[in-house]
């Protein structure tokens, strides 16, 4: 089922004609379909689960979930594509289901696809926040690692290696990105095939970069915005956040001491930035 019909430039537009439907569960948090009023939701990004913001979302006084992305510690669907596109069409169809706007927060592909809804369909939302907007910058290029993945036959040699490593040295790479070994240990637990799979072909559907295939994603957003720029990012670009902030009418806030995995270094402190700005627009 196509959400957005695709024009002559590559990018894609709201199809208000087609009706949307519910592709997948959300976290078991006893919280009913249909309740969306006041509600935050998280949606996390590669190489991870929904369980990245487990730590986070304990520390807040609002009503939240985690939304897992199909294939990522979840099945993937079958005939799922695992595109950008495929993934915004779920993420619109899972939004809808709540019934009201919400509050969408998004982290490294989650922020991608946060920010192709805070722009294409906004009014799904409430307010929205999200980091690494540098990603959606028009002269963005993709770090090292993306650039393997979309690499045919380096790709599948890179994750190839990843699934025959154990889990306490595949850990050694989040940690260097400021991620404390349990929490490491975790998330390399639940990398597996079809999560890897999933990476690939994700990537592979946003060359050369998301605003050449995505012209509007940069545009004005409607709804309140928030984008947050850990200073010890490396996948991030201070100047080109601030820039693409500035485009998208959204605030702009940096997070000093935090690095790319900054749910899992700071909960607390991050819960707090999050619950305020929402509870600003409420």
């Amino acid at each position: 089922m196509l959400l957005f019909a695709r024009d002559g430039s590559g990018d894609s537009s709201w199809n208000r004609g087609l009706r949307l439907r519910r592709c997948a569960e959300v976290s078991d948090d006893g919280l009913p379909w249909g309740y969306g009023a006041l509600m935050i939701v998280f949606l996390h990004g590669v190489p991870e689960t929904a369980q990245l913001w487990d730590r986070l979302r304990a520390q807040l006084e609002q009503p939240s979930i985690a939304l897992g992305l199909p294939g990522f510690g979840r099945a993937r669907p079958e005939g799922f594509t695992a595109t950008k596109d495929a993934y915004v069409e779920w993420l619109v169809a899972e939004l809808t289901a709540l019934g009201e706007p919400v509050d969408l927060v998004g982290h490294d592909w989650g922020a991608g696809l946060t920010y192709r809804v805070a722009t294409a369909v906004p009014q799904l939302l409430r307010s929205w926040v999200a980091d690494i907007a540098n990603v959606i910058h028009p002269d963005y290029r993709w770090h090292d690692f993306a650039q393997i993945w979309q690499t045919p036959g380096e790709g599948e040699a890179f994750m190839a290696q990843r699934l025959e490593a154990q889990p306490d040295d595949a850990a050694a790479l989040f940690e260097m990105f400021g991620v404390d070994h349990e929490a490491a240990v975790a998330m390399a637990r639940e990398n597996d095939a079809t999560m890897s799979d999933c990476i690939l072909d994700l990537y592979r559907s946003a060359m050369p970069n998301i605003a050449a295939l995505w012209p509007s994603v940069t545009g004005a957003s409607p709804v309140p915005g928030l984008v947050l720029c850990p200073s010890d990012d490396p996948f991030g670009d201070e100047a080109m956040s601030q820039a693409v902030a500035t485009s998208l009418g959204a605030q702009h806030r940096n997070l000093p001491g935090l690095s790319h995995w900054w749910p899992l270094q700071d909960p607390a402190g991050s819960a707090r930035v999050i619950e305020e700005f929402v509870k600003s627009h409420s």
